[in-house]
């Protein structure tokens, strides 16, 4: 079983100068190809918990460009951008049959490339984008959230990275997203974002991924979910709402749709283990 092993790929598809993006291997050698998507900010460190705990999979779990040791792409950091990436990083490191999983931001960047002709045999969405930002519950915090984006693109950039990684606007990111009581939990959720929450490569890489992340929604890509889909919500997540992700996984026929109790956006954090027999279920049982 491999544990996390460190690989770099350079991508020449995507543009005319290529880039490197750095990628870590788990779980069975021998098991079904499965490739995961993090989320906005964030890098593999955190889907690193659930890739340990899949079974039966051979985990691939990229750096997106911009974040992590990934270095940024040579194009705009827009879902497309991701997504010329995602479809020349699926053909170079995994170029037979996969299985696809992106969380949060991770689920628009998928859903735009299977909309672009990415053909995973199974798709699975953990907390999808599946609504506008500006629209839900956190419509206010999202509106602030893209003042100070726009503010730390246009400050100096001295000033502007001690803003865009200040420790306790990170910190306060944090709470606002965890929903767990458990208050080792809780500290180990924060640290992780303290560790590697701003680990971007640089300020303007980090406005454009922001961007896409509150201007799309995985609806607006579903029609091209022909493959076995599962969707995996939490309960209180309120970067977009129960009934909404209920709304997605009906409009395209999910084959499952799974509820974690009592979590919100942070299901990879607050329900690993959980999280983890879901998909490695899902993947087997459609890859048999």
């Amino acid at each position: 079983m491999l544990s996390g092993v460190r690989h770099d790929v350079t991508l020449r598809g995507v543009a005319s100068d290529p880039r490197t993006t750095a990628y870590w291997e788990y779980g069975d050698p021998d098991g079904v190809p499965l490739l995961l998507v993090h989320g906005f900010r964030g890098d593999h460190h955190g889907l690193e918990g659930i890739a340990k705990a899949i079974t039966g999979a051979r985990v691939i779990v990229p750096d997106l460009p911009g974040f992590g040791e990934s270095e940024r792409l040579p194009v705009e950091h827009d879902l497309a951008g991701y997504s010329l990436w995602l479809r020349e990083f699926q053909r170079e490191v995994l170029p037979g049959p996969f299985a696809l999983l992106g969380h949060s931001f991770g689920s628009l960047v998928v859903s735009r490339a299977v909309s672009d002709g990415l053909d995973p045999q199974t798709l699975t969405l953990v907390n999808p984008i599946s609504a506008p930002a500006l629209e839900g519950p956190r419509g206010v915090l999202t509106k602030l959230a893209i003042f100070y984006y726009k503010a730390g693109a246009k400050l100096p950039a001295p000033i502007a990275d001690q803003l865009l990684r200040n420790p306790i606007i990170v910190r306060v990111m944090s709470e606002a997203m965890a929903k767990t009581r458990d208050r080792e939990l809780r500290a180990w959720i924060h640290d992780q974002h303290a560790r590697y929450f701003s680990t971007y490569t640089d300020r303007d890489s980090l406005l454009e991924s922001f961007t896409a992340s509150v201007s799309n929604t995985v609806t607006a890509m579903s029609a091209a979910f022909t493959m076995p889909t599962q969707i995996i919500a939490g309960e209180i997540d309120d970067i977009t709402p129960l009934e909404e992700q209920l709304r997605l996984a009906n409009s395209v026929g999910a084959r499952e749709f799974h509820v974690i109790a009592r979590s919100g956006h942070l299901v990879h954090y607050e329900a690993t283990q959980e999280t983890a027999d879901l998909v490695s279920r899902f993947v087997a049982g459609e890859a048999a």
